[in-house]
């Protein structure tokens, strides 16, 4: 349908009809669950289109400025923003530097969607202005994050995402409401995926490759945090202390919204590549704004301790830009447990990031998590382990 015809529909029927012919086409069956997924609305005082993780909203005076293929990209770039979970995975980066978050986020999907065959054959269309770059291809937010230079000053290229992201109303979601969501975007994508191949459409590649992970070690490595670490700031009768449960005396127990150190030891050896360092440290940051630790000590090991790098409250945000990694060695993480007693380290718990190859897991007397890469034959001796 041309532009001039579109204009004889409403903005809401276009959206309506959009959405339709997005189910309707093969190469998009698989993400149909995702783009029923919350609320859609056309609005008169939004500049272009802006979606909170959930719900989309998509300005009047911008959809009709747009031709049907474009405005199919843009519902399907709302949606792919949605898939990605890209409003609560990458807050951290945000707080960071919002500009800088918002368009590493759309160079990410604009490439994925540049590169389909719908866009090759013009029935989605790019929309003028959009941020498209082949350097990106096969990265992920965070690594092309990394790439940008900073915004805030103003001091970047000017070019600019051409929708809107609602970082505050995803955030503004209650934890049952963000829970619920986040099933249901999974659940979503593995009925479309079921969808597509029922379908004899090949698939998509994206819904592919977020189906891979099969254990979900971003809420294992946040409820081990969480859970083991546990300050005292104040108290609470919710839970009997049990202390004095035996002499007849009920008392609150303390808790704490802050926790104490943790210590991540990256295992430096030389298997660890940058892409999965990036994306371990990115939740690491995600974990500690929640837990808020009084002090992060970061660990490089081979066969040594190569190099410590300590983060105070509030400073871990720059964590994943500022961290300089050394160490190529070989591979012993006996190290250090053994460099934490040499300087009376103690901490509330250790993290180790390891692709498991070891001849020892060594001797430990903290909480002790591991998460191994790429090595599902891995059973370490001592702690708890999930495999990335």
């Amino acid at each position: 349908m041309s532009l001039a015809i579109g204009k004889q529909l409403t903005a809401e029927q276009r959206l309506r009809k959009g959405v339709t012919d997005l189910i309707g086409h093969d190469e998009f069956i698989a993400v149909t669950g995702v783009l029923m997924i919350g609320n859609k609305k056309i609005v008169d005082d939004l500049p272009t289109a802006c979606t909170n993780g959930r719900d989309e909203a998509y300005g009047r005076g911008f959809v009709d400025g747009l031709n049907d293929a474009e405005f199919r990209f843009l519902i399907l770039h709302e949606c792919y923003h949605k898939m990605y979970r890209h409003l609560t995975t990458w807050k951290h980066l945000h707080d960071i530097d919002a500009q800088r978050a918002n368009m590493a986020c759309d160079y990410v999907i604009n490439l994925k969607l540049a590169e389909t065959d719908a866009c090759k054959h013009g029935w989605i269309k790019v929309i003028d202005g959009a941020l498209l770059n082949t350097q990106y291809k096969d990265m992920d937010s965070a690594q092309v994050f990394k790439l940008l230079p900073p915004q805030d000053n103003k001091s970047g290229s000017g070019a600019n995402p051409f929708d809107e992201h609602d970082w505050d109303g995803a955030q503004e979601m209650s934890e049952e409401e963000q829970k619920a969501l986040a099933q249901e975007v999974d659940q979503a994508i593995r009925q479309g995926s079921i969808l597509a191949s029922k379908t004899g459409s090949g698939g998509n590649r994206d819904i592919n490759e977020l189906l891979q992970p099969k254990q979900d070690w971003r809420e294992v490595l946040r409820d081990f945090v969480t859970t083991t670490c546990a300050g005292k700031d104040y108290s609470t009768w919710k839970k009997p202390n049990r202390r004095y449960i035996g002499m007849d005396m009920l008392m609150p127990s303390a808790i704490s919204e802050s926790i104490g150190e943790i210590v991540l030891g990256i295992d430096t050896s030389g298997s660890i590549g940058q892409h999965e360092l990036n994306m371990f440290l990115a939740e690491i940051v995600g974990i500690c704004d929640q837990v808020k630790p009084s002090k992060v000590r970061l660990l490089y090991w081979d066969t040594a301790v190569c190099s410590e790098e300590v983060y105070l409250d509030g400073e871990y945000v720059t964590l994943p830009q500022s961290t300089k990694p050394q160490g190529g060695g070989g591979t012993d993480p006996e190290c250090v447990p053994m460099y934490l007693a040499e300087h009376s380290i103690k901490p509330e718990c250790v993290v180790m990031l390891t692709d498991g190859y070891v001849g020892s897991w060594g001797n430990w007397s903290v909480p002790l998590l591991w998460c191994i890469l790429d090595n599902k034959g891995a059973n370490p001796s001592v702690g708890k382990a999930v495999h990335i």
